[in-house]
């Protein structure tokens, strides 16, 4: 591209707009021209109104310092500003979905890193690498909201990036998923900021987080859906029992998952070449915030680790270990991502790219 598309961030002081404030800075794609978030922030310069809250371990980019926020809910300000809106704001489903949907009405690109709009059947809900197909549900989405540019795609839950590219990989090769057990260990980033008490987390394990079994056992079944009858039909061929879980560490989930094919199963060292050599097709189409290696195998016995692995790629790539035959199903791995930057930030800024990509955002 020799231009650089104008770019909104709502709900830009939280920790999801933060990571976006940080991963734009000097994107080839994109420029950062509007920031809005909540009605106490407005008119603040973007210094002024995360003084004090800034969680980055890096410093506020020079670029967004001077930005005058505005009122997320005017989305009148917004136009003429930006073609393309990352949304991150922290708000009820409900307010969520009105605000995002007016933005699209409005003629945005909506990017979503929220949850509100990711069961609808006409809203892509993307992982490039592996469902970059359902974007073409967009002109289907806009006819049915009478939305003449703008749209609405949404970014999947961020404990799943952890093992759906890594079983993507044996999809691809033939090997049809049955049934999947899988315990998530969630980092405390992943419940925003403040997140759980210390006193709830120091010296111990929270084995629920509401909402996030039933999203890590249906999100998967739409993005292995396919298009069918103008809606994106879920692949309800598979099934997966999930245990969600929050755990002392600050960026990085885990996910232990045993897996079960249908019909032909694959060798331990077939498996691993399905990994060693994934084949990207966000890497295909150039997108700058795809990873060089989007899998990779780590030989150690007791890797991955999150300390360790999760800057893997910038914070985009999928590390797996601990492949091993499993005593109730076929195998058994673990897989790690990064769940602000892949399963947040990074991953919706992957999406956008691929719209533009793709020709939806002019």
């Amino acid at each position: 591209m020799n231009y650089r598309i104008k770019t909104g961030i709502i709900g830009a002081t939280g920790m999801v707009g933060q990571t976006f404030i940080k991963l734009l800075e000097n994107h080839p794609w994109f420029e950062v021209t509007y920031l809005a978030a909540s009605e106490a922030s407005a008119g603040k310069t973007y210094s002024q109104a995360v003084q004090g809250r800034w969680h980055m371990s890096s410093e506020i980019p020079s670029y967004a310092k001077n930005l005058v926020v505005e009122d997320a809910a005017n989305v009148d300000k917004a136009v003429g500003k930006c073609s393309l809106i990352f949304s991150a704001v922290s708000l009820s489903k409900d307010e969520v979905r009105k605000m995002e949907a007016l933005y699209a009405s409005k003629g945005f690109a909506v990017v979503s890193a929220n949850s509100a709009y990711r069961m609808d059947a006409d809203v892509p809900m993307l992982i490039p690498e592996i469902n970059h197909e359902h974007v073409n549900i967009i002109p289907v989405q806009q006819k049915n909201h009478g939305w003449d540019k703008g749209f609405i795609t949404v970014k999947p839950n961020c404990s799943i990036q952890s093992y759906m590219i890594p079983l993507h990989a044996l999809q691809v090769r033939g090997y049809k998923i049955k049934r999947i057990i899988l315990t998530t260990l969630q980092a405390l980033s992943g419940a925003g900021y403040p997140g759980p008490s210390a006193f709830d987390l120091v010296d111990n394990i929270v084995p629920l987080i509401k909402g996030e079994e039933e999203k890590s056992e249906l999100e998967p079944q739409k993005i292995f859906g396919i298009i069918q009858n103008n809606q994106i039909v879920n692949d309800t061929s598979f099934s997966i029992s999930a245990h969600c879980n929050r755990v002392p560490v600050i960026d990085g989930h885990t996910a232990c998952v045993s897996v079960e094919f249908d019909g032909k199963k694959p060798t331990e060292a077939e498996i691993m070449d399905c990994w060693n050599n994934y084949h990207s097709v966000a890497r295909d189409l150039g997108l700058p915030s795809a990873p060089e290696r989007t899998i990779i195998y780590k030989e150690e016995i007791d890797r991955p680790q999150p300390r360790k692995d999760r800057d893997s790629g910038k914070g985009m790539t999928i590390t797996v270990g601990r492949l091993r035959p499993c005593n109730v199903f076929d195998f058994r791995f673990v897989g790690l991502s990064h769940n602000t930057v892949r399963g947040a930030a990074g991953g919706a800024i992957l999406m956008a790219e691929l719209v533009v990509a793709k020709g939806f955002v002019k």
